[in-house]
């Protein structure tokens, strides 16, 4: 009878961390501070990690910057394919969208800000690997509200005169703006009056 192959052993020692929840950790600390005005030891102190094992498992801070930056953004794809659900009511979704977005702007949560937008603005222009993905995100978000838009318009929902890819682009603008102006924390009556105002804009 033939003998088992021995196992081969492993290589190198298996992390003894969650890499994910570090990286969550970590962009927390970005999103509050920033990528400039974070250091070394504020990513140590949120991962709890040693400075070697930080540096095995992400290589350098623009690393875990960058992997910080995707989890954000899968977050963001994640939510709006389910707001942009094909199979449910284009005008609803929309409506679920901009409540969204009603909700991050208000309040604490207006005033912490997206890190999307803070990161566009602090590193937009500087660093090709943010300029890739802000822009392929901004892309792929444009995409998703023009594709309910014509699914409105389709329906009949959309008002006179409303042409889908270019309201995609105006209302994609109007989000983003309403996170900068949310850096004022304004209260969740002001920001779902403003996004009331403006969807009435494009919606029968």
């Amino acid at each position: 009878m033939n003998q088992a192959a021995p196992a081969q052993p492993s290589r190198g020692r298996p992390r003894s961390f969650d890499t994910e929840a570090a990286v969550e950790r970590a962009m927390n600390v970005f999103w509050s501070r920033g990528y400039h005005a974070t250091a070394l030891p504020d990513l140590l102190r949120a991962t709890k990690l040693s400075r070697g094992s930080l540096y095995a498992a992400f290589g350098d801070k623009h690393s875990l910057f960058l992997l910080a930056l995707d989890r954000y953004i899968a977050d963001a794809m994640t939510r709006m394919d389910i707001e942009f659900d094909p199979h449910r009511d284009p005008v609803d979704g929309l409506r679920a969208y901009l409540a969204g977005y009603v909700d991050r702007n208000s309040g604490a949560n207006g005033r912490r800000g997206c890190l999307l937008v803070a990161t566009a603005m602090e590193l937009a222009g500087r660093d090709a690997d943010v300029d890739r993905r802000i822009g392929s995100f901004f892309k792929a978000m444009e995409a998703r509200v023009a594709g309910a838009l014509s699914r409105a318009k389709a329906a009949g929902k959309l008002a006179d005169g409303v042409e889908p890819s270019s309201a995609a682009r105006v209302l994609v603008c109007f989000v983003e703006g309403l996170r900068v102006v949310g850096k004022t924390a304004p209260t969740r009556i002001i920001s779902q009056a403003t996004v009331d105002a403006f969807l009435d804009r494009f919606i029968r």
